[in-house]
């Protein structure tokens, strides 16, 4: 079986210790998360917390096996690739010490519909969302402007339509 990435969405009780149960079971259990995401969700008291887990089929069948374990977890949904909606959100600080790295740089940004929300003497931040291979992208071309900072969200995710 082939290792691939998961997207797990589970609605959990929104009150604090529930972030640190999951990700310390998973943990223990010697699971490695990729990204984690958490929110409040759709129905009042409850937060969605969407995280990627690596692993073939039978490590996603454990991971959602140990999450049911869980009082806090209310539902586990593994989203089906082909019908998962991802973003993430991506701040980048890129240093402009030229006039033409400046504008190249603006030029990206429209490219991408990288919003820019800081300019100083030496620097652009900018704000840029879309799917993880998007951000990807959008750094890989900043690189050689000599990039200063990156936050990122890892990504969150949605099941399309009636999914």
């Amino acid at each position: 079986m082939s290792e691939k990435s998961h997207v797990i969405s589970t609605l959990v009780e929104h009150k604090p210790g529930v972030l640190q149960n999951v990700a310390g079971l998973l943990n223990r259990r010697g699971f490695n998360i990729d990204s984690i995401t958490v929110g409040t969700s759709e129905v009042e008291g409850l937060a969605r917390m969407v995280f990627v887990v690596k692993g073939d089929e039978k490590v996603l069948e454990q991971v959602i096996k140990q999450l049911h374990k869980l009082v806090d977890v209310v539902k586990i949904k593994d989203l089906d690739p082909e019908y998962v909606l991802k973003r993430e959100l991506c701040l980048v600080k890129v240093k402009t010490t030229r006039e033409k790295s400046r504008s190249e740089i603006i030029e990206y940004a429209d490219i991408f519909k990288a919003k820019i929300i800081d300019v100083c003497d030496d620097f652009i931040t900018m704000e840029v969302t879309g799917n993880p291979e998007k951000i990807d992208s959008f750094l890989r071309l900043m690189k050689p402007f000599g990039i200063k900072k990156i936050a990122r969200t890892g990504p969150t995710a949605i099941a399309r339509g009636h999914h």
